[in-house]
Formats: structure tokens, sequence, C-alpha cells
């Protein structure tokens, strides 16, 4: 089917309104924590925000509370009233939480059930907040901009070292990966995901420049404050105001990006130099941030609107037998009380999914003129919500969660397997392992859907270093910018692509971003017991290997810190293979290490934490081995004609790599000094 380009209306029109929530009767419950609270003060007032725009064919509404998350049977039933009362179909409705975890509770979740109270009341003024903003439809003019806001949001999720795994509330050794593990650096090889820096704004004001509503997205999961509170969204949102608008009635607002996994504190930096701010120091730096975007803001006014929405059924991850009865025991024990520990409410969790087994979702995307807003119902991974832009046909993009429902995390397939908090079976995190993709890619075929056109094909760009790669020539180069496996695109253009096997974690930050990539981002995989595998075949005696290599675990974590290149056969280790990583605490701790029939070392230790980049040379049984343009090993070892080879762990899978790789090139000839020199041009010095 032909895809039509999408026409322009006569005239745009929006209203705003901000409606007050805050809960009448105290006290009342709080979710937000594992156990169940109540909290009897108010510090800042809670309220509902909602933006209504119209093109003279379709209205839509947006509306954005300060809640922790609101169930979709809550806010259907929200949207069906709204809908008798205002004329807008159920479909056009965006209602989001901003995910305060100092917001009344409105939706059962671990140990906090709905205050019985305020859900009824919530209802009746999520309706009035859309009522109010249509009532205010006026012709409007609309702008996007984005600015980089990377030194106020960080990687909450670190991995684990494998030999510091510990155990889940269902007594079983399973956590591989888990929220602010970060916190003790001899835990960990490092973060887990991507973070998404990108504080986007979109404004709209009346034809003659008169602000309406200015609404903000950024990911940075909440910061924190006492009894009822709007966190730093609601500072941000009422700063909006005063720093645009003090004395008229614009709308400030500021909705919750992909931050699943994302906190404010970076856990990269040591903990005496973090910085330590107040929750109004880190919304006013937000705010500035903010503000120089904002005067750059060019406006439309012949804009359109269109909005389209998928509900979609996911199953729970139900317990099986065994887990039902471990949880039906410890649940008849605490009868009508609440639960007093995690064993107990991840208990009574199971009880629950077992007995819905499935629940329906929603996913939306409105598009207003260029601008595209896609939504997930979950506590969405940085990742994923930089899938969704990266796809998306439109230039300007934001993605809001925990719209539309709050369906609990959704980590990414792959990171499932190593456990922790956001992946324990549970309402805040029990949807199907494929619920991630399923959801990403309804989002990106819903934004394909309201703007006409397909998705963008994503590439990272070419520097000046990943041209030099090119020149080259090699038989096989990966620059393993992948957002998932299970490829590993080969940019040689002979076309043989990798395989990741195991655990890899994708879209980390890579070495030396201007050289590699011209500007944005360079991105490297992770890998946590996983590997790239692929053959040498074709591969006469004389080749060379050059790529990347981050280490993340302690040089003296374990016998061998690592080994990151191997050539051999699958599974095993035979005389005839040869391997390359770096020493741990039985010898040549931190320097990197070559074994093929015998053991030759370096003699610079490389720290933690660091990109460094290696290359190994092939001449016959001749081997050199530089690191970052220097030579560091020289010698002879019997040369192999196996095929099979990985990255990231050895053949026989003994000591993985617990680090990132990136930009593989293998040449079928041996490169010459200066060669390698040019490959290593902009290593660390």
């Amino acid at each position: 089917m032909a895809l039509l380009p999408c026409p322009l209306r006569a005239e745009f029109r929006a209203g705003a309104a901000v409606v007050d929530i805050s809960p009448p009767k105290l006290p009342v419950l709080v979710n937000g924590g594992m156990l169940s609270r109540y909290v009897d003060k108010i510090n800042t007032k809670v309220h509902a925000r909602a933006i209504v725009v119209a093109d003279g064919k379709t209205q839509a509404a947006i509306v954005v509370a300060d809640s922790c998350m609101m169930s979709r049977e809550v806010l259907d039933d929200a949207k069906k009233a709204a809908a008798a009362k205002t004329g807008i179909p159920m479909d056009r409705i965006l209602i989001s939480a901003t995910h305060a975890h100092s917001a009344p509770s409105s939706m059962g979740c671990l140990g906090t059930d709905p205050d019985p109270a305020y859900v009824p009341y919530l209802k009746e003024k999520l309706v009035e907040a859309i009522a109010a903003a249509q009532a205010k439809l006026e012709p409007a003019r609309i702008g996007f901009a984005k600015a980089n806001a990377a030194e106020f949001t960080a990687l909450r999720q670190w991995i684990r070292r494998p030999d510091r795994v510990v155990e889940d509330p269902f007594g079983n050794m399973t956590v591989r990966a888990n929220m602010h593990a970060g916190r003790k650096w001899e835990d960990v090889t490092g973060e887990s995901g991507p973070e998404d820096p990108d504080l986007s704004i979109i404004s709209i004001q009346t034809k003659g420049g008169k602000p309406l509503a200015v609404m903000g997205n950024f990911s940075m999961h909440y910061f924190g404050d006492k009894d009822i509170s709007a966190d730093y969204f609601g500072l941000f949102s009422e700063g909006l105001k005063q720093r645009i608008d003090p004395q008229g009635m614009m709308v400030g607002i500021m909705s919750h990006g992909c931050s699943g996994d994302i906190y404010r504190v970076d856990y990269k930096v040591p903990e005496a130099d973090r910085p330590k701010p107040t929750i109004d120091e880190y919304t006013n730096g937000l705010l500035d941030i903010a503000m120089k975007a904002y005067a750059g803001i060019e406006y439309r006014d012949k804009v359109d609107v269109a909005m389209a929405e998928k509900r979609m059924t996911m199953k729970y991850r139900v317990p099986d037998k065994q887990r039902l009865e471990w949880a039906q025991r410890i649940v008849t024990e605490m009868g009508d009380r609440p639960a007093k520990n995690p064993t107990e409410v991840y208990a009574r969790e199971q009880i629950i999914l077992h007995e819905r087994q499935q629940t329906e979702i929603v996913v939306q995307a409105l598009r207003i003129g260029d601008i595209g807003i896609a939504t997930t119902p979950n506590e969405t991974y940085a990742i994923t919500g930089l899938k969704i832009k990266a796809a998306s046909p439109l230039k300007h993009n934001m993605v809001i969660e925990l719209a539309n429902g709050g369906d609990g995390y959704i980590p990414p397939p792959e990171m499932h397997a190593w456990g922790g908090y956001n992946t324990w079976a549970a309402r805040s995190a029990g949807l199907e392992v494929m619920a991630e993709p399923k959801i990403t890619q309804a989002a990106i075929a819903l934004l394909e859907e309201v703007s006409h056109a397909p998705r963008k094909p994503w590439k990272l760009a070419m520097g000046p270093a990943s041209k030099t790669i090119a020149q080259m020539k090699p038989l096989m180069w990966w620059r393993l910018n992948e957002f998932g496996g299970p490829l590993a695109e080969d940019d040689s253009g002979n076309h043989r692509d990798a395989t990741y096997e195991g655990g890899v974690a994708y879209y980390l930050d890579g070495p030396n971003a201007a050289p590699f990539t011209g500007g944005e981002v360079n991105r490297a995989p992770h890998f946590v017991s996983g590997r790239l595998c692929s053959e040498f075949a074709g591969m006469d005696a004389d080749y060379s290997v050059s790529l990347w290599v981050w280490n993340g675990m302690p040089n003296d974590g374990r016998d061998v810190s690592g080994w990151f290149y191997s050539r051999d056969h699958n599974h095993g280790l035979s005389t005839y293979g040869e391997h390359l990583g770096v020493g741990g605490k039985s010898g040549n701790t931190g320097k990197l290490i070559f074994q093929g029939d015998k053991l030759l070392a370096g003699k610079t230790e490389m720290p933690r934490w660091t990109w460094q980049h290696v290359v190994l040379v092939r001449s016959g049984n001749s081997v050199r081995v530089y690191l970052n343009g220097s030579l560091e090993i020289e010698g002879e070892s019997r040369a192999s004609n196996i095929t099979d080879c990985f990255f990231g762990g050895r053949s026989d899978h003994d000591s993985g790599w617990e680090g990132r790789l990136d930009e593989i090139a293998v040449f079928n000839r041996t490169l010459s000094a200066d060669e390698v020199a040019r490959l290593g041009a902009n290593s660390p010095k």
C-alpha cells in the first residue's frame, strides 16, 4: 500500500489547563516503595496538567499527572468519562504518570494497594483537566527543541562480577545485575546499558506568541522528596511557568522519559567527588538547560494532528508449581496482614500473577506536525526509548513512559537472564520476556502510521578513524553498534556477519566518539559472559586482528582477568589454538597475555575501565601484539588453521571477557608497524 503525504490543516488550535489532584483526605497510601505506608502531610501539591490539540478534524488530549503509576483500568474509566464529556475519543487521549514516588497510590504495586478513597477522586480530576484544557482551545503555533542534559542523568543498573552474584527474594543466587550495584566498584564490571541525555521540549503559544504550554520530557527516574510531593517533575513544571510566564496562565509540564534503568547519581564518579545537589538545585540546573533550548525554538501554525493506538494482550511470567506452592505457604502464614519484607511481598505477587495470567496494554503514537510522541505503559529502559526515536520517521521525537497504564519494567530480553529487581516476577515487572521488543515495534509502527512514512534505518556515522579502517580493506569489520543481537553487521562489504552468543549488553559508550563517528556517540557492547562468534574461513597464515578493549574486571579480580580473542575449536581447548587476553592475579596482572603453544606476556599494565587499542599480527609462526600503537609482545607460536574464532570469550568459555569491545577488524594479511600506528592514531596517551 502506497504511503500518502500528510495534509496540513487550515488551523491548529491548542488549550492547556492544570488541576490540583492533591488528596482531599489524609492520611493517604503512597506507593513507590517495597512496603505499604501512609502519609499525612503535603509538602508540595500534586497536579494533573493537560493539553488539548486540534486541527479542525482531529482532537487529541495529553495529560501528565503527578502519580507514581496509574493502572490501565483506572485510566480507561477516566478516558471513557472524558470522552463522554468532551467528545474526544478514548483512543485520542494520552494520560501518563510522572512516577513521583511520593504521590498518592492509585494502583496496587508490590506491598501497597491503591488508596480506595483517592482513586475515584483522581478519575474525576483527570476528566476535569481534559475538559478545562479543551475549553481553552484557541488558534496556536507549536515548536520543538532538544538539549543535552547528560550531567543530570546516569545508569543505575550495573552488572555484577560473575563471582559476586547475590540472592533474589526467592532464595536463588541469580542476581547478576541490579539497581545501584555501582555504589561498590569492587562488585561490578560496568553499566548495563546507555543513558538518554535528551531534554526534549514542546512549546505551544497563541498565534500572537503568548505562551500556552511548555512540556518537557526527560529520562531520570525520580529525585526523591518527603511527604506528599510532586518531586522534581512538579518543581520543573512550576519553574517553567515562573521563568516563562510568571503572571500568565501558561501550563508547564514535565513528562517522564524512558527511565527504568536511570537515576540521577553517576556511579562512574567516585563517591567523594559526586555532586550532591538538593532537589531545588537539581531542578534549577535542568531548567537552565531547558531555557537555553527554549530560547531558540521556531514555531509553525500550519500543522495537523494524527493519533493512533494499539491494544495488545501480554502474558505474565507466572510461577511454576514449585514457586506457587512456596508463595501459597507464605501468604497463608501472613493471613490478612500487610507484607513485612521483600520475601512476603514477592510471595503475594506470585499469587496475583497466577490468578491473572495475562493483561491488556496500550501503546500510542501522537503526531503534531513533524513532532512525534510515542508511549509505553511501562518503566522502560533508556535503550528502548533510543530505539524508538532512532527509527521514527518524524524529525522531532519524544517517548513518554508509564502512559495509559502501569505495566511494570520491560527489560530487553537479554537482560532477563541477569536477574535483579527489574526482572523479579511481580506486577512491577511481570510481563513476558519478549514484551520489550513487541512494545518497541508497536510504538515504531504507530509512528509510521501517524506520519504516513516508513521507519528510518539507523546506522552510525563514519568518522576519520572509521574511514581509515575502511581504506585498509579488512576482510571482516564489526563496528558493534547494534541495539541488539543476534547479528553483528560486517561493515567490510564482504557480508561476513558475526553472531552474538549468550550474555551481551548493547549500545553502551564506545571509544573516542569524534574520530569514529564524527561527533555522535560511538557505541559498543558489554560482554556479560557472552561471546561474538565468527569464522576465519579462507584465512591464510598471515593475518591481523585490530580491536578496542575495555576491561570491566579489577586486574587482580581473578586468576585471569579475561580473554577477549580466541581461535580454537568451539567449547574446547586444543594445542593448536591461540588466545589473547589480560592477565590476573595468577601472573602478568593487568598485562596483555597471548596463549598459543606457549604463553607470551606484555609489560604494560592497563588500567581498568579505559579503552585500549590492541592489534595482533601473525606472520606464520611469528606473533606480534601492539598496545596503543606500541609493540608489546613479540615471539614465536605455532600457527593455527582452525576456523572458529571468538571475541569476548575463550573457545572453552574460561574467564570470559567482562567488559566492552569495539571496532573489530580482521585483515587477511600482516599489517606493518606503520599501518598499526594509523589504526591506533587515536589511542589514549
